[in-house]
Order: structure tokens, then C-alpha cells, then sequence
């Protein structure tokens, strides 16, 4: 393969630079553990909004989103990364209740209204899809700068693996959160930047569109059902995903959490257009090339080679800002949730901070190996991606806005939208089933469980949990 230098100098410097932002942050802004794990809730509007985008934004809203486009959906797979955006806005009006909290994790909210147990399960649920999601990110980072560069594939892996343990292990969430602010304006840069030129060496719009079928240019060709149905999964799993949330809990109030919901809602929206577009002039000119390759393969053909690797930079960064957050993610719910609540022996900062970060390199270390050993984990993935969802949804995301919730909804509903995400996920396949994906019934299931629950339990004057809120203790 031959190795496109410009685009290699790029990422170079691009990798070199998140590792500056890590050792920078760790040494001049790292003064306790609120620091490292939440950004000491002090991050402004722009930051927290160009995280959530970023940890919204990875491979598949970027090349697999172009290779939708390309495929069946057409012009209506916009919708894939549009129906995120979207689903930000009623998630802004839990955002406020969520910074209240003035908690670090979904368990610790879970562990205060339900107890122990319901905290423990929460958070294994949560490891295990986090551990998942990390070794397929290390994989999918390794692999674009394999494809990008020409370099060999467990080369890049641990280039990949080794950037995004020194800057999420130095900076914490800070580093995380800058990383994510950057990331987000190279992936957002970077495609409005190649579109332009793809378009004019394709001979324009009219042209690509003249050369395509009718129907990949419907702009709801996929259906509203299904459109619908992204919307609910976007809005289930981002008011239960540890990645949104920590990134709440860091905002400096409740209105700058709010807003940046709605703010980051408008940057996805924005973003969403660009691969959707290079996926269509793929179709339109090289309709033999593989999906996976469209948006490259396009670029390449049609854009300057500066340009070709602004678009390599922006494919990298879409994949590691949700590797480096769920790295940081599950180490902090280890120490938060697990080590210290049970380990029988009070830590120190300096001790939080320590074992975060040799958590940090461990984990980070085995998903390095497993990435290189080719293991399959997709399945895995989604899977666990749909039970760390559906089981905390009701008792985390109700329970911050239903004073009177008892203790039997919040455990019963963990329980039951945990089975009814199995049940949908086999007999759906993990797809969707009636217009329905596990993730959306599973979490359906857990609310109604959680709704019925409360109302018999009301009914006998059984009392409220203790709040979630700490001021309210």
C-alpha cells in the first residue's frame, strides 16, 4: 500500500498534540480527584457541548455513515446521526437534574435511592460494556491509521492504544474534555472542508444526483417508523450512558448543562449532512468500491491530498474521543462504585487519582491485546451496550424526576428491563423487531415496571426513597 505522506504528517501531529494536552493538563490542572474524574464541575458551555458531540460522533457517524449512504439508505441515512441530534432535546430537560445530583456516576445515584446491591449490579453491568466498547475502539482507531497510512495494522494498534492511555491517564477528564473539543472541530472541519471539493471534482450536485436512482435521494426512504425508532434508542441510552452523563456532571450549573444538551444537539445536526453527502457522490461515481471505503475512497479520488488527510485526522479523532471516554469512564466507576466503597479503607486524592490512572493503563492494556487478536466483540458489544442501557434507565433517569419513588421501583425495574433487553435482543437478532430495537423495549419494559411499582406501593402508603440529591439528604 502506498502511504500517503501528507496525510501521515497530519495524524502524526495530530496524535502528538493529544499527548501534550494530557501531559499539560495533568501536571497544571490536576489537583484532586474531582478534577481528574468529573473536571473538578467547573467546564463551560462550549466544552461540555463539544464533548457530548464528540462521545456521539465516532467511526460509525463518519465513514459508516457515508457507507449507509452509499448502501440502501440513501439520502435518508442523515437521519442515522440526525436522530441523536434530535434526541438531545428532551434529554436537555433532564441535564439540570442530572448536574443536581452532584454525583460522579450512575451507580452512586442508584446506590444513594435503591441501595447497595442495585448499585453493585449497575455497575458491573456498566464495566463489562465499557471494557467491550474500549477494545473496540483501540481496534477501530488502530485500524483507520492502518488504512490511512499504509503502516501495519499492530503497529498502528498500539500507536492507537498507547496515545489514548497517556492522555486520558495524564489529563483525566479534562484532558478528555479538551481532546473532545478538538476532535470534534477536526471532524466537523475536516468533512465541510473536503465536501466542497468532492463535490466540484464530481461535477457538482446535479450531477452526482442525476446519476443516482430516484429513491436513494428520498430524504425518509428508511421509513418513519425506523426514524422514530433511532430517536427513542439515541434518548434511552444517552440519559443512561456514563459518557453523557459524567460529562453533565462536570458543567459549572444546571442551566450550562442544559444548554450544552441543546447546543451539542445543533453541532450533531451540522455534522450529519457531510458524510451523507460524500457517500452519495461515491455511489454516483464509483459504485464498485466496498461501503466501508466510500467516504475515503471519494475523497481520495476528488479532493488535494492535504484535504484527503484533514478527513484521515477527522476519522481518527471521531474514533478515539469515544475510546478515551470510556476508558475514563469505567476506571472511575471501578474506584467510585467498587474499590472504595467495599475495600474497607479511605484513599487519599493522590491514592484516587493513582489507582484511576493504573486502571486507566491496565484495561487499556488487555483491549490492546484483544484488538490484536482479531477477536470478533461487535456482537458483544451491542449487546452489552443494550443491558448497561436498559436495566438503570427508569431507576436512574425517573428517579431523578419522580420525588416519590419508592425503593421496590427502582430495584424491580433494574431487574425486568434487564430481561426484557435479553428477551428483544434474541428474538430480534439484536436488530430491529416491529420497529423496535432491545434497547428501546428494554428500557420500556423498566419504565412501565417502574410506573406500576410506584403506583401500587403509593397506594399502600409505602415511603419514598431517600433523594438522589444530596442537599435533600
Amino acid at each position: 500500500m502506498v502511504i500517503n505522506v501528507q496525510a501521515l504528517v497530519i495524524v502524526v501531529v495530530y496524535l502528538i498534540g493529544m499527548l501534550g494536552v494530557g501531559a499539560l493538563v495533568g501536571k497544571l490542572k490536576i489537583k484532586n480527584s474531582e478534577d481528574y474524574m468529573i473536571a473538578g464541575r467547573r467546564m463551560g458551555l462550549f466544552m461540555v457541548a463539544f464533548s457530548l458531540s464528540a462521545n456521539n460522533i465516532g467511526g460509525g457517524s463518519t465513514t459508516g455513515l457515508a457507507g449507509k449512504a452509499f448502501g440502501a439508505w440513501g439520502m435518508s441515512a442523515i437521519w442515522y446521526v440526525l436522530a441523536a441530534s434530535v434526541a438531545m432535546i428532551p434529554l436537555a430537560f433532564f441535564a439540570p437534574k442530572i448536574r443536581k445530583a452532584m454525583a460522579v456516576t450512575i451507580p452512586e445515584v442508584i446506590g444513594r435511592r435503591y441501595g447497595k446491591m442495585s448499585s453493585v449490579f449497575s455497575a458491573v453491568l456498566n464495566i463489562l460494556a465499557l471494557f467491550c466498547l474500549t477494545s473496540s475502539q483501540i481496534a477501530a482507531s488502530g485500524s483507520v491509521v492502518a488504512t490511512l497510512t499504509g503502516l501495519p495494522v499492530n503497529v498502528c494498534l498500539i500507536i492507537a492504544g498507547i496515545v489514548i492511555i497517556l492522555y486520558t491517564t495524564f489529563g483525566g477528564m479534562i484532558a478528555d474534555q479538551i481532546s473532545d473539543l478538538v476532535q470534534f472541530i477536526i471532524i466537523l472541519g475536516g468533512l465541510a472542508i473536503a465536501t466542497p471539493f468532492v463535490l466540484k471534482g464530481c461535477g457538482g450536485w446535479a450531477a452526482i444526483a442525476a446519476k443516482l436512482p430516484e429513491a436513494q435521494l428520498d430524504p425518509v426512504k428508511i421509513g418513519w417508523v425506523t426514524i422514530i425508532g433511532y430517536i427513542f434508542n439515541y434518548f434511552c441510552t444517552f440519559l443512561s450512558g456514563p459518557e453523557m452523563i459524567s460529562r453533565f456532571e462536570s458543567a459549572k450549573d444546571e442551566q450550562t448543562a442544559f444548554r450544552a444538551s441543546l447546543l451539542s444537539g445543533v453541532l450533531m445536526a451540522a455534522m450529519s449532512a457531510f458524510p451523507t453527502i460524500l457517500g452519495l457522490a461515491a455511489l454516483a461515481v464509483m459504485p464498485d468500491v466496498a461501503s466501508g471505503q466510500a467516504m475515503m475512497a471519494v475523497t481520495q479520488s476528488y479532493a488535494p491530498a492535504i484535504i484527503t488527510g484533514l478527513v484521515s485526522a477527522a476519522i481518527i479523532s471521531a474514533t478515539m474521543s469515544s475510546a478515551d471516554s470510556n476508558l475514563l469512564c469505567m476506571s472511575t466507576m471501578i474506584m467510585n462504585d467498587l474499590y472504595k466503597p467495599y475495600a474497607g479503607k479511605t484513599l487519599t486524592d493522590k491514592q484516587t487519582i493513582f489507582y484511576t490512572r493504573a486502571c486507566n493503563v491496565i484495561f487499556s492494556i488487555i483491549a490492546m491485546l484483544i484488538s490484536m487478536l482479531g477477536v470478533n466483540i461487535v456482537t458483544m458489544n451491542t449487546f452489552a451496550f443494550a443491558i448497561r442501557c436498559a436495566g438503570p434507565f427508569a431507576a436512574y433517569g425517573l428517579g431523578l424526576v419522580v420525588p416519590r419513588a419508592t425503593k421496590h421501583s427502582g430495584q424491580i425495574s433494574i431487574i425486568t428491563g434487564t430481561i426484557g433487553v435479553i428477551f428483544w435482543q434474541i428474538l430480534s437478532g439484536g436488530d430491529f423487531y416491529l420497529g423496535v430495537l432491545p434497547v428501546v423495549f428494554g428500557c420500556a419494559v423498566g419504565a412501565l415496571t417502574f410506573v406500576l411499582v410506584n403506583v401500587i406501593e403509593w397506594k399502600k402508603g409505602v415511603e419514598p426513597a431517600p433523594s438522589p440529591f444530596l442537599e435533600e439528604k
